[in-house]
């Protein structure tokens, strides 16, 4: 295993360098063709989010492996290498699967123990396996770091820590008010119909705002988010969906307005704003939840507005306070990061192992076939007696060996104890890397589709 990721985050970089290093959807799907194109790397995938870019690869290489690393995440974010480098980290083998697992916790998050990272992990998954990027190093880290994330969630009172970005982002515009005292009776506009956009307008339905609009580029999504909010049984609500170009008058009417697009440009402008509060005796609160953002930051010097985005939630967050409970979810992380290690290394001597059975059972053939030649007379059942008691001795004699092998493989350092076979049992490299190849196409149909 030699699990490399490269990346910045909002704990290394300004809100600045990370809204210009965004990437779209587009541009993941290249970064992740790339990085395979490059000699260093046989698989990868992206994890990106509105306060994280990380490209993770498996590489043969360290050195060799960070440089076009780094270089194809400055070439594809569109950030110069000498101005992005600073801000960028570099995690490595058990660190680097420390990092992972500690993210799908909510350990790395803006607002530690937040779950809505564990969806964005699915997700980088699926970017991986839909473009047969990620192979069988990747899909079992990902898997295995989803299945971390939510073992630290039911084992742990880390969601008594953790808030959505939505929820703490409302917290922030009601200052010292409790959010559903703010809230009640708020005209609500919701710009995007995504995940977020999505948790935005049912966290705000449940907190009692009077009417939410939601507004989309694609106007179904909305309309289906809008007709999930008006569903009989709900919080009573009343939703209903524009078009974008409607964004503008339904700003005038709104008292609440939470933004998450895809846009690589401003949704919301400092003049639009202006002109939709000029009017109006009620004050306008914004939250800006895109990287890149949606609106304009000028927008918090416009009189009767407050606008909170990225950049005042990092700053917020830095302050919040942590629960105890972080301490046993960090002694989780460490104790299946131990145990993902054993479990990799232990799969990277099976290939060695399998080779030497095989040529056991070469030898144990051609030494019956040799035998009957000397012994025509043998009967049926005296040639199986004799094949059957071969067989045993050598299963016998490579019982032990194989078992504690495989022990002291799954151990730190354990990956010489596969050299030492080959060389001791004088094995095929064509055969052992025959076994490798056809192990890993296995694990790619077992895993293609699977997230």
């Amino acid at each position: 295993m030699s699990l490399l990721v490269v990346g910045l985050s909002h704990r290394s970089a300004p809100v600045s360098i990370l809204e210009r290093a965004s990437l779209s959807a587009d541009t993941q799907a290249k970064l992740l063709q790339d990085t395979l194109a490059a000699e260093p790397a046989a698989e990868g995938t992206v994890l990106a989010t509105c306060n994280r870019i990380e490209l993770y690869a498996d590489v043969d290489k360290f050195h060799a492996g960070v440089a076009e690393l780094s270089t194809l995440l400055a070439q594809h974010s569109g950030v110069g290498l000498d101005e992005l480098t600073p801000y960028l980290y570099v995690h490595y083998e058990d660190r680097a699967v420390h990092h992972l697992f500690s993210v799908a916790c909510g350990l790395d998050s803006m607002v530690v123990g937040e779950g809505q990272i564990l969806g964005q992990i699915k997700d980088a998954l699926a970017i991986g396996q839909d473009l047969h990027t990620a192979g069988r190093l990747l899909n079992d880290l990902f898997q295995q770091a989803l299945r971390v994330g939510k073992r630290a969630h039911s084992e742990t009172g880390i969601d008594r820590a953790g808030q959505s970005l939505v929820t703490f982002g409302l917290e922030q515009l009601a200052d010292d008010t409790d959010v559903d005292t703010w809230a009640k009776g708020k005209k609500a506009l919701v710009i995007g119909a995504g995940s977020m956009s999505s948790l935005a307008a049912a966290t705000l339905a449940r907190s009692g705002v009077s009417e939410i609009v939601v507004a989309n580029r694609t106007l179904a999504r909305a309309e289906r988010l809008a007709q999930i909010l008006n569903e009989p049984g709900g919080t009573g609500v009343v939703a209903r969906a524009v078009e974008m170009v409607a964004v503008g008058d339904e700003l005038t009417r709104a008292d609440i307005v939470v933004s998450c697009t895809g846009a690589t440009g401003l949704v919301l402008t400092g003049e639009a704003v202006e002109a939709a509060v000029r009017d109006r005796g009620t004050p306008l609160a914004l939250l800006d939840l895109a990287m890149p953002r949606d609106i304009d930051a000028a927008a918090h010097r416009i009189p009767g507005v407050r606008l909170v985005d990225i950049e005042s939630l990092a700053e917020a967050s830095a302050d919040a306070p942590m629960a105890a409970d972080v301490d046993q979810v960090r002694g989780i992380v460490s104790d299946e990061v131990a145990a993902f290690g054993a479990a990799q290394r232990a799969a990277h001597i099976t290939p060695t192992v399998v080779a030497l059975r095989t040529m056991a059972a070469d030898v144990v053939a051609s030494e019956v076939a040799r035998l009957e030649g000397r012994l025509p007379g043998l009967d049926d059942k005296q040639r199986a007696e004799i094949t059957q008691t071969v067989r045993r001795v050598v299963d016998k004699l490579l019982h032990a060996p194989t078992v504690r092998v495989k022990q002291l493989a799954s151990e730190p350092g354990g990956a010489g104890y596969a050299d030492a076979l080959r060389t001791l049992f004088d094995l095929d490299p064509e055969t052992v890397a025959s076994v490798s190849r056809a192990d890993l196409n296995d694990a790619d149909v077992k895993n293609r589709g699977r997230v």
